[in-house]
């Protein structure tokens, strides 16, 4: 059922912007980084010449966890308006699938929407350095994987809040609200304490322990908001 629920998931996704914004969002940020290097290349050059990779990495890694929080409101409302715009909730829950799939099939759809941008930033990081002429000899292809997909671990309980609270209210204000706060909140991430999950992305790359705690405390806490979503979804009166 989850399947069929996220071929159909895919298919209404075809003419939406969500597509869009995940390419947008990760060549925004290397753009961004692109033109910080060509502006200053010199100087960072100059700066990061024991190792020109790792500087780059960390000049990216700085927008990564507030563009997350960004990406993660902005996908899971663009998932929610597919059927709020349409008033196609009825319909939907009519079919015979149950309503922890059609849940399970957005959750899974925004995963992998937000997986993706992440690899896009992974292989632009590579493409981008090369562009600079680093050395194609020490490329940090772990580093690279980890600027992406841990931060990306650790972010998740937003977006199972975010996608619960998108869907159930028609209108957004109060998830869009609430996730370009804790965006703006994330740039505080080194003033939090190690178990505040605002922070688990920071700490998860940056951190000076194992990212075992924000990254394991991510998908736990994600999978519990999860639970508690589907469980209220499975309840949802349809207008």
């Amino acid at each position: 059922m989850v399947a069929r629920a996220l071929s159909a998931d895919f298919l209404k996704m075809r003419r939406k912007g969500i597509w869009l914004l995940v390419i947008l969002g990760s060549v925004g940020l290397l753009a961004m980084q692109g033109l910080n290097f060509g502006l200053r290349y010199d100087y960072l050059l100059q700066r990061y010449q024991d190792d020109p990779w790792a500087g780059l990495i960390g000049e990216i890694f700085s927008f990564v966890p507030i563009a997350l929080f960004l990406g993660t409101t902005l996908i899971a409302s663009q998932i929610a308006n597919v059927e709020h715009g349409s008033n196609s909730w009825k319909q939907l829950l009519a079919l015979p699938i149950s309503r922890g799939a059609v849940f399970t099939a957005k959750y899974l759809l925004g995963i992998i929407a937000l997986a993706a941008s992440c690899l896009i930033l992974s292989c632009g990081t590579v493409v981008l350095g090369l562009a600079l002429k680093f050395s194609p000899d020490h490329i940090p292809y772990l580093t690279i994987l980890k600027l992406s997909f841990v931060p990306f671990l650790a972010a998740l309980p937003l977006f199972a809040l975010e996608l619960w609270l998108s869907l159930t209210f028609k209108n957004q204000a109060l998830p869009i609200t609430l996730g370009i706060t804790a965006a703006i909140a994330s740039l505080f991430a080194g003033n939090y304490p190690e178990w505040f999950p605002l922070a688990w992305p920071l700490l998860s790359f940056y951190g000076k322990a194992s990212p075992a705690l924000p990254v394991g405390g991510g998908i736990i806490l994600a999978f519990i908001i999860y639970l508690a979503g589907m469980g209220q979804f499975r309840g949802k009166d349809v207008d």
